[in-house]
């Protein structure tokens, strides 16, 4: 078995990821799992400068961690952040050890599943910037944003809310408010693509199919760790 390195950015979401990573190991018996281990470096260091765009900047803090997990034995890693996909592509020294791109993950569950059109929800870094559009692009999938005061009204949520494990009723009838309006415009399914919005918006809470960003990348890391489909290979970097 492969070892699984978690590069965490926010601890509710790379929490989660954690928890369900656990969980699929009951597959091989009683209280069993692959070795994992968890590195976080506090979202404080990293959030002027995701304000700056100083994605470099971003990327070295987050390569301390994975150069953590590379010490402590992982074989390869994951980040259940997406937004913190944008810093890990920027320009520098290749990590140590390879991770799954998570953008790449659910575009491929979305193209499985055989979706048209995908409503993205996310902080508005990322719904601002080219991750899922072109990870979904690629495999002839639209992606649909909500408008620019829905935009602001989910990174608020995230940002005060979210990633401080606060999850209210009020800001869970907004996302579905949101999702429903994506759906009237014809989107068939809905990334949830901020790791901690799947533990705000269930998938009997949305008005359409979620793709959960979070557990499907615990599931293709399961997989990896189990030998049932190779270590990755990208090794930080634009993917491809």
């Amino acid at each position: 078995m492969n070892h699984l390195g978690i590069l965490a950015h926010s601890a509710e979401g790379a929490s989660l990821c954690f928890q369900e990573f656990c969980r699929l190991g009951g597959q091989l018996g009683p209280h069993e799992h692959p070795d994992v281990s968890l590195d976080c470096i506090a979202m404080a260091r990293s959030m002027p400068l995701w304000d700056s765009g100083d994605h470099v900047g971003i990327r070295e803090i987050l390569a301390e961690s994975v150069r953590r997990l590379d010490r402590a034995g992982a074989d390869f890693f994951v980040c259940p952040d997406n937004t913190a996909h944008m810093a890990l592509e920027a320009p520098g020294d290749a990590f140590p050890i390879p991770g799954l791109h998570l953008p790449e993950v659910v575009a491929e569950r979305a193209a499985r599943d055989g979706r048209g059109r995908v409503g993205v929800m996310g902080t508005r870094y990322l719904m601002d910037g080219p991750l899922y559009p072109r990870a979904l692009g690629k495999r002839g999938i639209e992606a649909e944003l909500p408008g620019p005061d829905d935009r602001a009204l989910i990174n608020r949520v995230i940002f005060d809310e979210l990633v401080n494990g606060v999850f209210t009723d009020e800001s869970r009838a907004e996302f579905v408010r949101i999702i429903r309006g994506l759906a009237a415009r014809g989107c068939d399914a809905v990334a949830l693509v901020c790791t901690e919005i799947p533990l705000l918006v269930s998938p009997d809470d949305s008005p359409l199919p979620t793709l959960d960003s979070t557990r499907l990348l615990a599931a293709a890391a399961m997989d990896v760790a189990l030998e049932k489909a190779p270590l990755p290979q990208w090794r930080g970097g634009p993917f491809g």
